[in-house]
């Protein structure tokens, strides 16, 4: 890993993800979870302050070390137990059945096997439990898809692995999830090749 991803990449992440629209949405879904939360891709935890009353715990799993040692600088306290693990989220090290709600935003798109991880978040999920999801992927716009497949490899190199053009919500009902909720659409700020959005629920 170079300098540019393990130390300048991470804050620019940190920044760029702080913007209002992104705001509104972790706003949105958020509060939804419930119980045992596993976090997947918690990055520096911007999603903290919007957890409810209804959360007991939190797990924060990420691949980048330098992301969750941001978390732990910024985090002012919380009502709940607050752990981070640095690990890939193609294989999460807790038992079955283990969490009420996986949590994951902005993340199916730079995970490598993302078939692989949804399958390890709907394993460690409780029966009853949900996966709350917001992601950034393919439009069906076929003029924005044009523009998302051709740059689709340069902004990866760019951008952590990002992928422009991922189905997120086939991807999800691929991993053997039933989705409760879709909601998708274009954010009002940002280039239409990076801002479709998958706002659901799902579960196992």
């Amino acid at each position: 890993m170079g300098v540019y991803e393990k130390h300048i990449l991470p804050r620019i992440l940190h920044l760029v993800m702080r913007s209002r629209d992104l705001a509104r949405l972790r706003a949105e879904l958020v509060p939804q979870a419930r119980g045992r939360v596993l976090e997947v891709g918690l990055g520096s935890g911007l999603n903290l302050p919007f957890y409810g009353a209804g959360v007991d715990a939190v797990t924060g799993l990420d691949a980048s070390p330098e992301l969750l040692s941001i978390a732990e600088k910024n985090n002012v306290g919380t009502s709940f137990n607050l752990d981070f693990v640095a690990r890939g989220a193609e294989d999460i090290p807790f038992d079955d059945k283990s969490f009420d709600t996986v949590l994951t935003t902005w993340t199916m798109c730079s995970i490598g096997d993302v078939g692989a991880a949804l399958k390890e978040m709907r394993r460690v999920l409780k029966p009853g439990g949900e996966l709350l999801f917001i992601e950034h992927g393919r439009s069906p716009d076929p003029k924005v898809q044009a523009w998302q497949d051709r740059l689709d490899g340069l902004w990866g190199r760019c951008a952590g692995g990002c992928h422009l053009n991922r189905d997120i919500d086939g991807l999800v009902r691929e991993a053997g999830f039933d989705l409760h909720q879709l909601e998708t659409g274009h954010l009002v700020q940002g280039p239409r090749m990076l801002t479709y959005s998958y706002l659901g629920r799902a579960g196992r």
